[in-house]
């Protein structure tokens, strides 16, 4: 908006940007408490290539070598390298064979790649048109299949399946309920490699920031927008702490739902009940934890498959209630990055994916970490408790409270078939003229690439309505 020659104000709630990638430090340590992977690079190379820019002018990259660990058990665990041929490697010490398979689904993960992120996800979600090309014609099948489907009609092996079926993950919907032609994931996963900007993920933000204010946008923090005033049915104004602003445009990156609760009534687009019928992506249970010591056998990026799947997803999307035994990730920044933790210690966050909308209390909190701790210790076979120096937990009231997040979704809304494209709430107001949203509840969905895109599609939408 900014490079187009708008004067851009920025109004965020919290002290500082980013949206849900922030940071929490203590005693020298440093965590990210949003996002932590740093997947699919070219969609951060085009956003800084559109001011002439490249993201090494803000952080540096690091590929992870190995990419993640998933763990399935003591002493039973799959690699991820951070090349195609160690992968397929890894794949024929679990089932001899698979790799051939593999660069099979690899190729064809790749083509659904090129034409999503080249073509298809830089469409701003205003006609079903948008979805019709020639390529996509082809990819037909992809849409009415599913990720589940696709991925086991393939492989048989429990453990590839699951490995395979872990990126769609981060577009918030079972693999069972995932369109197949979001098999490109796959891609971003295996193809393109698990990056780390140097000190964080925090330093994109930072680097956008820069990026921003050198356009001339004026940032102002701790300044909650509570109400978004119509004049003759346009965006005229907005009010924060109190204090009135007046625009000429109106376009809100906080969470749709709320954005639309700062509206009169009859200025909304979308009643309590469309919300409520939406399939939303996951919220988490987080812990950032101070360890006095380094941690073993664990890589930066570690999951942990040792419990039945289908259990805790059927506890997430279909009965809304906490999993028995959770699924559960852990990141340790301080494996590949200094300035995460001090000399001799480990910074680590584990992160369970949990339904949207349950309790939250801290009894629930502490009962399920040390559940998660209790099956750390054992897999890893070492023993922790005794070196945690501190920890701090982020749920489901602290999406709602921070982020205004819809039920304390922490994702967004998912990518389903009927929540795709077009089917997602607009980027443009349908009832106000001047007012336009972005962010992981529209287009084109959930994840730091998609939002990133998301900003990109709705300032040349302004560019082109206003």
């Amino acid at each position: 908006m900014a490079k187009q020659g708008y004067e851009v104000e920025i109004f965020e709630k919290n002290d500082t940007i980013g949206g849900r990638a922030r940071q929490y430090k203590k005693e020298g340590f440093t965590f990210d408490i949003g996002p932590t992977w740093y997947w699919m690079p070219d969609v951060f190379e085009r956003f800084f290539a559109d001011f002439n820019k490249q993201p090494s002018d803000y952080y540096q990259l690091l590929k992870l070598s190995p990419a993640y660990k998933v763990f399935f058990g003591k002493e039973d665990e799959i690699t991820i390298g951070d090349t195609l041929e160690k992968i397929y490697s890894e794949f024929d010490r679990i089932e001899p064979g698979s790799s051939k398979k593999l660069k099979k689904f690899i190729d064809q993960a790749k083509e659904n790649y090129d034409i999503a992120i080249k073509d298809l996800v830089y469409r701003p979600g205003e006609s079903p048109l948008e979805l019709v090309t020639v390529e996509t014609a082809k990819k037909l099948g992809k849409f009415f299949s599913t990720i589940a489907r696709e991925v086991r009609k393939e492989f048989k092996n429990k453990k590839l399946v699951q490995v395979l079926e872990f990126p769609v993950l981060f577009l918030g919907a079972k693999p069972s309920d995932t369109p197949a032609f979001y098999n490109f994931m796959n891609f971003a996963d295996f193809g393109l490699g698990t990056w780390h900007p140097q000190g964080g993920m925090y330093q994109v933000i930072l680097g956008i920031q820069r990026l921003a204010e050198s356009l001339g946008v004026k940032l102002n923090t701790q300044q909650n927008v509570e109400k978004i005033l119509v004049e003759n049915n346009k965006a005229c104004r907005i009010i924060a702490n109190g204090k009135k602003h007046d625009a000429d445009i109106v376009l809100s990156g906080a969470d749709y739902h709320h954005s639309e609760t700062l509206l009169d009534q009859k200025y909304r687009q979308y009643s309590e009940k469309f919300w409520e019928k939406k399939t939303f992506a996951p919220s988490s249970l987080l812990f950032y934890v101070g360890f006095d010591k380094k941690l073993e056998n664990v890589e930066h990026h570690t999951l942990f498959f040792d419990v039945d799947f289908e259990k805790h997803a059927h506890a997430i999307y279909d009965v809304n209630e906490w999993p028995e035994d959770p699924l559960f990730y852990a990141s340790f920044p301080s494996k590949t990055d200094k300035n995460s933790a001090p000399v001799g210690k480990e910074a680590g966050i584990f992160l369970i994916p949990l339904a949207p909308g349950i309790k939250d209390e801290q009894a629930l909190r502490e009962r399920y970490f040390d559940k998660i701790i209790d099956r750390f210790e054992k897999i890893t076979q070492q023993n922790i408790k005794k070196n945690i120096i501190f920890k701090k937990s982020f749920c489901v009231n602290d999406f709602i409270e921070e982020y205004n997040s819809y039920k304390g979704n922490a994702y967004g809304l998912a990518n389903t078939l009927l929540q795709t494209a077009f089917l997602r709430p607009k980027l443009k107001s349908k009832k106000v003229k001047g007012l336009y949203f972005t962010g992981q509840l529209t287009v084109p969905g959930p994840g730091v690439p998609p939002a990133l895109i998301s900003g990109k599609l709705v300032s040349d939408l302004i560019k082109k309505y206003e």
